[in-house]
């Protein structure tokens, strides 16, 4: 929080700059505004046709725009914008000639609410474009300034013959008989547009926009300086859309008719032809259906393939568990060997019957010897049981291969009566496929013209305007309220900025963080702007308790005051705290180097009383600039040694004597201002005191969370330098 408002301060000191701005800006921009030629907007809907549907529940008139592609709305509203359209448009409109009542500052366009109307009998083209004035009186007589520059004098009624142009120029008797004060003169200004002109004005003004990419409704936007003007324009051009899309679907629906009559008795021709040729072939060949013949051999052949994969696959199983069988003949007990592919009963039981066995035989050699009786003949049951297991393997493997090659024997017979059935398969496909496009052609042609003849009769489109353009009675440019708006805001911008700029090169001292953050000297004691005499006493009495709890004021020290410039507080600060401490009954020494306050009446090194416990003495003398470090420490504890403190007010950083007094110190004090002290120079007192060793080294920060506003600042200098206003502290005896 404490970030923020260390952020907002300058722009809280500039506040009033910047509400002074933006009034300036609101008052600027509403004064232009009167200038502004305002211009007005109307808009019209117009919902395209779905051409996949017509008119709900309606099958009768179910795609009439059958020859057009389905609608692209993005294609339409090019359609309506386009040059061609907008031509046919103006045709229905009277936009070619435009009159203008000229004022001093702006100039109005009239249209139908001038006084008097223009019709040209005749014009060439180099007048086109171009301005004709009229200087219009009460009495219906006008001046004519020609484009050229002639002047013709004539009256409301008179037909004009002039260089390049016939007109005639009559009063608007209805435009009169609307108005029950009409102001007839005036200056006017009229002049006849070309075509290209005026369709380049209407394109630049007109907005084609549709409502979603998905909804078949489309927005005519038009802007107009005259708002019967953008009110007639969008209608007038949504309906000449409509009828311009009803001529064209009617003249491509007659072309096409024409087309589709000769296209239909060709193709009809052609699938005579073909069809006795397809009964030819057949009678040929002898083919009743050769579909079926072949789909009965095809699906024998299928199912002898499909036992011959599955004989394969057993017998290829049955000859691998042969192979193992017989590599391990002599160590049968330790294969194991897969009997997926042998699968009978007798089979199951003999794996049974030798599992039983070995595991019997198991149990016996845990009591028996290889030898026993007993275990032996277990040992020749299995070897009986081996042997079958191996015989009747072999003899399953010599089934499988004699079942594989009687089938195989059979699949080549089968194979060999469809020899000749792809040749005439072929043949006759090709015959089928040759009679079903003619006959989908056929059937596409009758159904097309069908539809055309339809298209052709109803002269109707399902575009509508489902929303008519209404005069409009506030103009939506220019925006009155967000110009002033704007402007205020942007007026208060370039006061942020130019607060921002000044802030960061000044770059003040501003608070104590700044200290803290570039400085590893400490911050004694800060001061703020004090107010009147009473606070200025509580504050440094305050500050005098605080030094001495702090160690640094204690009695017989110097304490020196130091700053870059007499402006920063160093003055202020050391004269008062001098004074709060004598207030404690203390004899204080107030030294004044260079005699900057010139409170002493006295000569250089004199002490004058000030006050009964407050002595000054000032070194204003230029036979101190020769004395060395220890001279000057000598004369200091010379002058203070009868006093209880002693408070020394340093020249500025950087002069010749500086330095010295520092050395001289016991305790020094840099007083820095937020709104005088550069931020760049506290870094140099980190390296002053390094450099020369100095311990007792300290801040004061004066006017610290001083946050002056600018005009109350500079009215408080206007009335003080007036003498209207005193400084709070005039009545100090020593001020």
């Amino acid at each position: 929080m404490e970030e923020s408002l260390r952020i907002l301060k300058p722009y809280l000191r500039g506040l009033p700059l910047i509400i002074v701005a933006m009034v300036i800006g609101y008052a600027i921009m509403a004064q232009y505004l009167n200038y502004v030629t305002p211009k007005y907007e109307s808009v019209t809907r117009l919902k395209l046709a779905d051409t996949n549907e017509g008119v709900p529940n309606s099958n009768l008139f179910k795609d009439f725009d059958v020859f057009a592609t389905s609608h692209k709305i993005a294609a339409e509203t090019e359609v309506l914008k386009s040059q061609m359209l907008i031509d046919k448009t103006l045709n229905y409109l009277d936009f070619d000639i435009e009159i203008y009542r000229v004022g001093k500052v702006r100039t109005t366009e009239l249209y139908h609410d001038s006084p008097f109307t223009v019709e040209f009998l005749s014009i060439e083209n180099q007048l086109l474009d171009r301005p004709f004035n009229l200087q219009l009186r009460e009495d219906l007589t006008f001046t004519l300034v020609h484009p050229n520059g002639d002047e013709i004098n004539a009256s409301l009624g008179d037909t004009l013959k002039v260089s390049g142009a016939k007109l005639l120029l009559s009063i608007n008797q209805s435009f009169i008989n609307s108005r029950s004060i009409v102001h007839i003169e005036d200056d006017y200004q009229f002049k006849h547009l070309s075509r290209s002109e005026l369709v380049s004005q209407i394109k630049g003004n007109l907005s084609i926009l549709p409502v979603d990419k998905e909804v078949a409704v489309i927005r005519l936007v038009f802007a107009s300086p005259h708002p019967k003007k953008a009110a007639r324009f969008p209608d007038i051009l949504a309906r000449t859309y409509i009828e311009d899309y009803i001529s064209t679907k009617s003249e491509a629906a007659r072309l096409t008719m024409d087309f589709l009559d000769n296209q239909v008795v060709e193709v009809r021709r052609k699938l005579s032809q073909i069809e006795l040729d397809i009964e030819a072939y057949r009678n040929q060949e002898k083919i009743t259906n050769i579909q079926q013949e072949s789909e009965t051999i095809l699906r024998e052949l299928s199912q002898m393939k499909i036992q011959q994969t599955n004989l394969l696959m057993s017998l290829e199983a049955i000859n691998e568990l042969y192979r193992y069988i017989q590599g391990g003949a002599e160590n049968f007990e330790e294969l194991a060997p897969n009997f997926e592919a042998f699968t009978d009963l007798l089979s199951t039981e003999l794996i049974k019957k030798i599992k039983d066995l070995r595991a019997e035989k198991r149990d016996l050699l845990l009591i028996y010897t290889p030898r026993e009786p007993r275990v032996m003949v277990i040992d020749d049951k299995l070897d009986d049981l081996y042997a079958y297991l191996i015989e009747s393997i072999s003899n399953t493997r010599r089934n499988l291969e004699i079942k594989h090659e009687n089938l195989s024997r059979d699949i080549s017979i089968t194979e060999l009566q469809l020899i000749a059935f792809p040749e005439k398969e072929r043949l006759l496909t090709i015959l089928k496929r040759e009679f079903e496009i003619y006959q989908a052609s056929y059937n596409f042609l009758n159904e097309k013209k069908i539809e055309a003849e339809i298209a052709y009769a109803a002269s109707i489109s399902f575009h509508r305007i489902i929303e008519h353009a209404t005069v409009p009675k506030l103009p939506f440019s220019p925006n009155y309220v967000v110009l002033k708006i704007v402007a205020a805001l942007l007026s208060a911008g370039g006061i942020i900025v130019l607060i921002f700029l000044v802030h960061a090169i000044k770059a003040r001292v501003n608070d104590l963080l700044t200290i803290e953050s570039t400085s590893a000297i400490p911050v004694a004691v800060t001061t703020p702007q004090l107010k009147n005499i009473k606070v200025l006493q509580e504050h440094f009495l305050h500050q005098t308790n605080k030094l001495e709890m702090k160690k640094l004021l204690l009695p017989g020290k110097k304490v020196t005051f130091n700053g870059f410039s007499n402006k920063e507080g160093k003055s202020f600060n050391a004269l008062h705290l001098a004074e709060a401490i004598s207030k404690q009954n203390r004899k204080v020494l107030f030294i004044d180097i260079e005699n900057n306050l010139g409170l002493s009446k006295a000569e250089s090194g004199e002490i004058f009383l000030l006050t009964e416990t407050l002595s000054i003495v000032h070194l204003d003398n230029p036979d101190y600039r020769f004395y060395t470090n220890d001279q000057i420490a000598d004369l200091i504890k010379t002058l203070s040694e009868y006093f209880d403190n002693t408070v020394i007010l340093n020249a500025n950083i950087g002069t010749q004597m500086a330095l010295q007094i520092m050395k001289a110190s016991e305790v020094n004090f840099v007083v820095v201002d937020t709104r005088l002290t550069p931020a760049k120079q506290i870094p140099l007192i980190d390296l002053l005191k390094e450099e020369y060793g100095f311990e007792h080294f300290y801040f004061i920060l004066n006017r610290i969370a001083y946050n002056p506003n600018i005009v109350i600042e500079v009215s408080n200098w206007v009335l003080e330098d007036l003498g209207f206003k005193q400084s709070p502290f005039k009545t100090l005896t020593y001020a």
